[in-house]
C-alpha cells in the first residue's frame, strides 16, 4: 500500500497580492487622472466657446447701433433744456441736467451739455469689475471701472417724418396739405395731433408708444420731447418724464424755442410747419445687480426695461477718436478739453468675458478669460486727410 502525500495548492503569496494591488491602484489612479484631465480640458473648451459666443453677440450688437449713430441727427447735436450760468466747468447751468439711463436708473448727461450728441461717452459710469478670483475694481485704477456708451439715431423705417404734422392746403402748387394736424402747448404739456391723411398712427405700422422720444424740427429750430401718452392720432408730452425733457422753460432746447415767438401762447398757430421724427437712444453698460454673481451686458432703449444681450461679461471699455482738423486726439476715454462729442469719428470697443465656472489649471483653480476688441467708424467719417 502506497503512502498518501497531500500536494501543495497553487496560489499567490501575500507579497504577490500586495504587489498586484499596488499596480492596479497605480493604473486606476492614472486612468482617473487622465479622465479628470480630459474632463477639465472639455470644460475649458466648452467655457471658451460660450465666452466667444457671448463676446461676438455683444460686439455685433454694439457695432450695429454705433454704426447707425448720427443718422438723421443734426451734426452739432440736438438742443436740450439748458440754462447757462456762464461757467466753463461743471455744473455749467442753473437748472437740472437731462437724465441719462445708467445702471440703477439715476444719473445725468454731462452738466455742461446744451445738446445731446450722436455719441455720448460714459467713462467710468458702469460698475467696477467684480472678479471672484481677482482684485475688485477701484477708482484708483480707472481701467477697473467699466464704461457706458449712449448713441442716438433716427428711426428711418417708421415714415413718421414723411409729412409735416400740420400744413395748410395750397392752390399753387396744388396740395391738400395736412390741415387736420396741430401742435398745442399749454401748462407745460405738448399735444400733437397728426392728420390721418398724412400720417396715420394706427394703420401705417408706426406704432408710437409711451416711452418713445420724438424730435420736432421746423424753421425755428429743433427740440426733443418724451412721449407720455398715445391715443389714436394724438400724442401728449407731459412734464415729469424720466428724461426731464418735457414742460421746461429754459432759454434753449425747449418747446417755446421752436414756436414763432416765446410769447406766442402755445396755440396751433404758434408753430411753423413742423415735422416729427422718432429717435432711438440706445445705451450699453454692464449690470452686476440683477443676477449676481453673474455680470450681464445690457442694451437699454430710452428709459425702457434693459435687455440682457450677453452673459458673464466682466469688462466693457470705450475710447474715442476725434477729428478736429488740428490735433485729432485718438484713444481718448472721454471728450478732451477743447473738443466736443460731435467730433467723434470712431469708437474703440473692448469687451472682456470670463467663464461661468472656475476650472483647474495645474495647481490653480481659476476662471477662464477671453476678450474682443474692435473699432467702429461713424457714418464712414473716420478718414481724415492730413494733407489738407
Amino acid at each position: 500500500m502506497k503512502p498518501f502525500h497531500k500536494s501543495k495548492s497553487a496560489g499567490f503569496t501575500l507579497i504577490e497580492l500586495m504587489i498586484a494591488m499596488a499596480i492596479t491602484l497605480i493604473l486606476l489612479y492614472a486612468a482617473v487622472g487622465a479622465f479628470r484631465d480630459a474632463q477639465q480640458s472639455n470644460l475649458v473648451v466648452t467655457q471658451t466657446a460660450d465666452m466667444t459666443d457671448n463676446l461676438r453677440a455683444g460686439i455685433n450688437l454694439i457695432e450695429q447701433d454705433v454704426q447707425q449713430a448720427g443718422t438723421g441727427i443734426p451734426i452739432g447735436g440736438i438742443p436740450i433744456p439748458f440754462t447757462s450760468n456762464g461757467s466753463t466747468t461743471s455744473p455749467c447751468g442753473t437748472t437740472t441736467a437731462v437724465n441719462r439711463p445708467i445702471l440703477g436708473g439715476s444719473g445725468t448727461f454731462n452738466k455742461c451739455n446744451s445738446v445731446i450728441n450722436a455719441v455720448e461717452p460714459g467713462s467710468m459710469l458702469g460698475p467696477p469689475i467684480t472678479a471672484p478670483d481677482a482684485t475688485t475694481g477701484t477708482v484708483q485704477n480707472p481701467n477697473s471701472i467699466t464704461d457706458e456708451i449712449t448713441v442716438l439715431y433716427a428711426d428711418n423705417t417708421s415714415g413718421l417724418d414723411l409729412k409735416p404734422i400740420y400744413q395748410p392746403a395750397t392752390a399753387k402748387p396744388a396740395s391738400p396739405g395736412c390741415p387736420g394736424g396741430s401742435l398745442n402747448y399749454s401748462g407745460g404739456t405738448l399735444t400733437i395731433t397728426f392728420d390721418a391723411t398724412c400720417v396715420n398712427l394706427t394703420t401705417s405700422g408706426i406704432t408710437l408708444q409711451p416711452g418713445d422720444i420724438i424730435m420736432l424740427n421746423n424753421t425755428k429750430g429743433t427740440a426733443l420731447v418724451y412721449v407720455s401718452n398715445v391715443s389714436g392720432q394724438v400724442i401728449t408730452a407731459s412734464p415729469g418724464d424720466p428724461f426731464n425733457l418735457n414742460g421746461r422753460s429754459d432759454p434753449s432746447g425747449t418747446i417755446p424755442q421752436i414756436e414763432t415767438s416765446t410769447t406766442c401762447g402755445g396755440t396751433a398757430a404758434c408753430f411753423p410747419v413742423t415735422t416729427a421724427t422718432r429717435l432711438w437712444m440706445v445705451s450699453y453698460y454692464l449690470d452686476n445687480v440683477s443676477s449676481p454673481p453673474y455680470i450681464r451686458l445690457v442694451r437699454q432703449v430710452n428709459f425702457k426695461t434693459p435687455t440682457p444681450v450677453g452673459e458673464t461679461l466682466e469688462n466693457l471699455q470705450f475710447t474715442y477718436n476725434f477729428v478736429d482738423g488740428a490735433t485729432n486726439p485718438a484713444n481718448q476715454p472721454d471728450v478732451p478739453t477743447g473738443n466736443s462729442a460731435s467730433q467723434i469719428r470712431a469708437v474703440n470697443v473692448y469687451l472682456g468675458a470670463r467663464s461661468s465656472y472656475d476650472v483647474r489649471r495645474g495647481n490653480q483653480t481659476l476662471f477662464a478669460r477671453n476678450n474682443l476688441m474692435t473699432q467702429v467708424s461713424l457714418r464712414s467719417m473716420a478718414y481724415y486727410n492730413k494733407y489738407q
